[in-house]
């Protein structure tokens, strides 16, 4: 099995999509290739997708290093699942779910650790109002916003990729995080705060985060 090293310059994402008939076919054919062990067909799936997957996962746990093992983790996920690829939805959006899904298993592994030694981070956020807040300052640079993204705490990180970037609704949210939909607006809310903070000009590149 082909897999490259992740790309750490990958393509702009796009949402998931509904399949054609001629996507569908041609997703079709290249799953049942890589079921029969074709290297080339899953370096071929590598390239179509690696870059996009890479962008999620990125901004999902918001460490480099741990994303080119997690994507690497996706595409193995990937391989052994194969055989469950019907063709209801795109390669790529079955793909993209499969990696939320893993992003969120680590980020619970981590959030179950965390419990052992203190009280859950989400108990003081779920208080907080989930009415509309300040956006994120537009006149930033991505690069400063992508930092400020990775530094956020786990919980609200997920919640502001997956609905501000990635397009989710809240009721989708919470049922990926396995979180009420009042806690998915919450953690949104927090994230915007604190990205707000972060990225306002008084804060400067070095402004704290708070983690709660």
């Amino acid at each position: 099995m082909v897999t490259p090293s992740a790309p750490r310059q990958p393509a702009a994402t796009t949402g998931p999509s509904n399949p054609t008939g001629d996507v569908r076919a041609v997703d079709l054919e290249l799953a049942q290739r890589c079921r029969r062990n074709d290297a080339g067909a899953f370096e071929e799936l590598y390239r179509a997708h690696a870059g996009r997957l890479y962008n999620l996962v990125f901004r999902m746990v918001g460490s480099a290093d741990e994303a080119d093992d997690l994507l690497q983790d996706v595409f193995l996920h990937a391989h052994r699942k194969l055989a469950s690829f019907r063709g209801d939805s795109s390669l790529g959006t079955w793909l993209y779910r499969l990696a939320v899904n893993h992003c969120l298993d680590v980020l619970r592994g981590r959030q179950a650790k965390m419990t052992r030694v203190t009280d859950s981070l989400d108990e003081e956020g779920a208080s907080e109002p989930a009415a509309a807040s300040p956006s994120v300052p537009t006149a930033v640079s991505r690069i400063d916003l992508e930092r400020a993204i990775a530094r956020l705490p786990e919980g609200c990180r997920a919640a502001f990729v997956l609905h501000d970037v990635e397009g989710f609704e809240h009721n989708e949210v919470a049922r990926l995080m396995g979180v009420s939909e009042g806690t998915s607006k919450s953690q949104v809310h927090k994230a915007r705060m604190k990205l707000r903070a972060m990225l306002s000009p008084r804060s400067g590149a070095s402004g704290s985060v708070e983690q709660s």
